[in-house]
């Protein structure tokens, strides 16, 4: 075939799949394997892999060698037409998914990929999983499809990746979107018992890494109450929420009291601050509600933070509480001051 009959079929099929066509999905345009080697010494193509060609005046683009890998996975299908396979067909996983999502701090020097039927390749940049993906475990990620934040969690910890190195995918991934929490646990059920957890308890698992990567519950909460605004909204709604005798016995904790003293400047008493905790309704209107704070809880990005948030701090940093105590009073006396 002549050169410019070649680059036109070539082009034709390229342009919806990165600027790439197989040598097999060359072949279906009658363009031979000497056809594509000629265009390749001209300039006119670059071989990326084996089989694999990328039009020489297209954009590089990003995941270029992961966009070869998987185009060479099944060389004979367009992409486009692949792409409708979703979870039965190969999809991107691993770290190679990792990296895809932007998650986490792994390097690798091959491509991973998932596919629902066993494969073997001769090629050492290519590794393959032999696993049934449902649905919800497969996302499209830069034209690709590829596992989900939480599979992704969960193959790695399958890998045996040094658990600090998917703690901070895990924080990555919590930052970038709503994670489901619960189907995560339930992903890594099966790999709970060989790292030293009961039988299939992916709750436990999952708590490790939270912890690891400071989401955990205590870690989220004390991280909110040392923020300067945030600590006095979640004490207000935090103190709001408790029964009265449960308010009386924590401003009377030893923990509270030495708190306040460290805490607390010269001009606030202690009996004036226990008289406003102890008549919440007292505090001025004008305040943060529960009803701002649950907004708070709704706009922030991460799940794990909307828990704390929803937990009210249970695990208190008394310190913190003091300070934002303080404030209340001190917000209090300002406005009794500006109405008189």
């Amino acid at each position: 075939m002549k050169a410019r009959d070649a680059l036109r079929e070539l082009a034709e099929m390229a342009a919806s799949q990165w600027g790439m066509v197989t040598s097999a999905q060359a072949a279906t345009r009658g363009v031979t394997r000497l056809d594509l080697s000629r265009l390749t010494e001209a300039g006119d193509l670059v071989r990326l892999a084996h089989g694999v060609y990328k039009d020489a005046g297209a954009p590089s683009g990003a995941h270029l060698d992961v966009r070869a890998a998987w185009l060479s996975s099944d060389p004979a299908r367009l992409a486009g037409d692949r792409l409708g396979d979703g979870h039965r067909g190969v999809v991107v996983s691993g770290q190679t998914a990792a990296w895809l999502h932007d998650i986490g701090d792994l390097l690798s020097n091959r491509t991973e990929l998932t596919a629902p039927v066993r494969r073997q390749t001769q090629r050492a940049d290519l590794h393959y999983r032999r696993r049934d993906l449902p649905e919800e475990d497969v996302t499209i990620r830069d034209g690709l499809p590829v596992t989900t934040p939480e599979r992704t969690i969960a193959d790695l910890v399958e890998d045996r990746t040094d658990l600090s190195l998917v703690a901070d995918a895990l924080r990555d991934a919590s930052r970038k979107s709503d994670m489901d929490l619960g189907l995560l646990a339930d992903r890594l059920a099966p790999l709970a018992e060989r790292n030293g957890h009961h039988k299939a308890d992916g709750a436990a698992l999952l708590d490790q890494l939270l912890v690891i990567a400071g989401l955990d519950r205590e870690a989220i909460a004390k991280q909110i109450a040392s923020l300067d605004g945030i600590g006095v909204l979640v004490a207000r709604n935090y103190l709001m929420h408790m029964p009265k005798i449960d308010l009386a016995a924590l401003i009377d904790s030893a923990a509270l009291q030495s708190a306040l003293r460290a805490a607390l400047p010269q001009e606030i008493q202690l009996e004036s601050l226990r008289a406003v905790l102890s008549t919440m309704s007292a505090v001025p209107s004008q305040l943060p509600t529960a009803k701002m704070i649950e907004g708070l809880a709704a706009g922030t990005g991460s799940a794990h933070m909307k828990a704390a948030l929803s937990a009210q701090m249970k695990a208190i940093d008394w310190t913190q509480l003091a300070r934002s105590t303080a404030a209340l009073e001190r917000t209090r006396t300002a406005s009794e001051e500006a109405e008189a």
